[in-house]
């Protein structure tokens, strides 16, 4: 086992990488303490090459390794690729490419939802892993040859894994489905964290326009705290006591403290300050720049039974096709396009239109009906349908 706590053998190691076909990597980060991730490990495979590198080493500069990420000609293989790709953003400033996750790979290819690489491992290769390490603390030093066998394991089993469902992928016509999805998990702005943008994260749960511009507010000063501070967002201000402000608009540290969600010592600190400044920011806040409050109204009882349906054929079209549900629409998708044909939602582009959109939408307009044939869902013609009814 290769463990690399030097600049040169790191440099050494990429190289004779690059030159592989593929490259499997993983990483072993902590964040439960933090808002950035701290990298602790980077574990590689291609060909026959396979090593760690401990990136807690002193004087250790991963400039090779984001090189080798960056480098056009070396396929990257993630399982579950997107806080991989976030860490490497983060530390490096460059998005790997090209890249193939096995595990919306595997969801393709009908091994069902986020299946986990332990799964993936037993399914394909018949292997059971030892799960005994994976609550490691990784930023501890020294680390047992137990657990850094176990880190190795993320990208030897990898290096198996991915030929096989490249294979199914390629028999099963599918690898262009995967193509869409690696786009996204490649595009910069799927990991860029702007605060103006962080009440995105949260769920609408204002009812005036005025709570909402103060919840605009706190969410941002929020995520500039956690963010200068190193901290999870939880630590500055939890969601709720956000909700809560946004509702009261407290104007002063008094105000503030009677809130059953703010400590009293919160409302004297600086932060309790930032706090106030915010709800001051949101009152004066333009009316015109802040987003609509979507009220969903209840679905009418024809919508009701166009989603009923829609259940079903999803469920009918997952199983023909061998693909997770949840790939190609969610129970929101499913609500949308209920109520809208023109919904912009995943499941009405690219190749989920081809393979549920269509027919969903037929189905809401009666040209497609359910039926079970031989025990199985099956989608005909409406006018089949009819036919047979009249016989």
């Amino acid at each position: 086992m290769k463990v690399i706590s030097d600049t040169g053998l790191l440099a050494e190691a990429c190289a004779v990488l690059a030159g592989a076909d593929f490259v499997t990597i993983d990483t072993e980060f902590m964040r439960e303490t933090t808002f950035w991730p701290d990298l602790c490990l980077i574990q590689m495979a291609g060909g026959p090459e396979e090593v760690i590198v401990d990136t807690l080493a002193e004087g250790l500069d991963l400039q090779p390794f984001f090189d080798l990420m960056a480098n056009e000609n070396v396929l990257k293989v993630f399982h579950a690729a997107r806080q991989d790709v976030e860490i490497i953003h983060y530390l490096g400033g460059i998005i790997p490419h090209p890249i193939f996750d096995t595990q919306i790979a595997a969801m393709v290819c009908g091994f069902g939802e986020s299946v986990s690489y332990v799964m993936l491992v037993k399914k394909i290769l018949k292997q059971d892993l030892d799960k005994s390490s994976r609550f490691t603390d990784w930023s501890r030093r020294p680390l047992s040859d137990k657990q850094l066998t176990y880190a190795l394991g993320d990208v030897t089993y990898l290096r198996e894994l991915f030929p096989s469902l490249r294979e199914q992928l390629r028999k099963n016509g599918r690898a262009g489905w995967l193509d869409e999805e690696m786009a996204v998990l490649t595009d910069p702005a799927t990991y860029e964290a702007h605060p103006e943008e962080a009440w995105k994260r949260l769920k609408m749960r204002v009812k005036t326009q005025k709570a909402l511009a103060i919840m605009l507010e706190l969410a941002e000063w929020r995520e500039r705290e956690a963010q200068s501070s190193n901290v999870p967002r939880r630590r500055v201000m939890k969601d709720e006591a956000i909700y809560d402000i946004a509702a009261q608009a407290p104007r002063s540290e008094k105000e503030l403290s009677s809130l059953r969600s703010v400590h009293q010592g919160f409302a004297r600190s600086a932060r309790g300050r930032g706090v106030i400044e915010a709800v001051g920011r949101g009152l004066e806040r333009d009316p015109g720049t802040l987003p609509e409050i979507k009220r969903n109204k209840p679905l009418q009882p024809g919508a009701i039974a166009v989603l009923d349906l829609l259940r079903v054929l999803l469920k009918s079209a997952a199983g023909r096709h061998g693909v997770a549900p949840k790939l190609i629409a969610t129970v929101d998708d499913l609500e949308q396009i209920a109520r809208d044909d023109n919904a912009d939602v995943p499941a009405l582009h690219g190749w989920r239109r081809d393979l549920f959109g269509k027919d969903a939408l037929a189905i809401k307009h009666g040209k497609l009906a359910l039926a079970v044939i031989d025990g199985q869902v099956s989608v005909l013609a409406a006018s089949d349908i009819r036919q047979v009814a009249a016989q």
